[in-house]
């Protein structure tokens, strides 16, 4: 997984606009990276609700929030437009931007193992360095915990 300190990897990416998005067009601001495993459900629709309620506080920090998951772009449009998402959802279906940050990860749930997205929020610094990492979020209180972190 990628950590503190580290450079945040790169990529680009089609975003809930099916526009391509590159997280080093953001260098300069302060960036909220926070990977959920799948759109519309209960802890993922929540966290994207807190993240919303708390932008206009993380904007007062010129920071950006970013949302990744693999859900695909469509899916991506829908959760955005439904709950009023001022931020931008990154669509990864190929899983790369997820094994590039080390979030992609077997995970067990009632003795049965799979894989999928460990929810994870990465603060990253105006040069582009990873300058706090979230691991195991749980979604009650995070954005505001992420907000203080700034």
């Amino acid at each position: 997984m990628v950590k503190v300190g580290d450079i945040a990897p790169d990529f680009t990416a089609e975003d809930d606009t099916g526009v391509d998005f590159t997280l080093g067009s953001l260098r300069g601001r302060k960036v909220v990276l926070y990977f959920y495993p799948k759109d519309n459900t209960p802890g993922c629709t929540q966290e994207a609700c807190d993240f919303r309620d708390h932008s206009p506080a993380l904007s007062e920090k010129d920071s950006v929030v970013i949302g990744v998951s693999t859900d695909s772009v469509r899916s991506h449009r829908n959760f955005k437009s439904k709950y009023s998402l001022p931020f931008t959802l990154v669509a990864d279906p190929g899983k790369e931007i997820v094994n590039k940050y080390g979030v992609w990860v077997e995970k067990k749930n009632y003795g049965r193992s799979y894989m999928g997205v460990a929810r994870t929020t990465f603060v990253i610094d105006e040069e582009g360095v990873v300058e706090r990492v979230f691991e195991n979020v749980k979604v009650k209180g995070h954005a505001g915990a992420v907000l203080e972190s700034l």
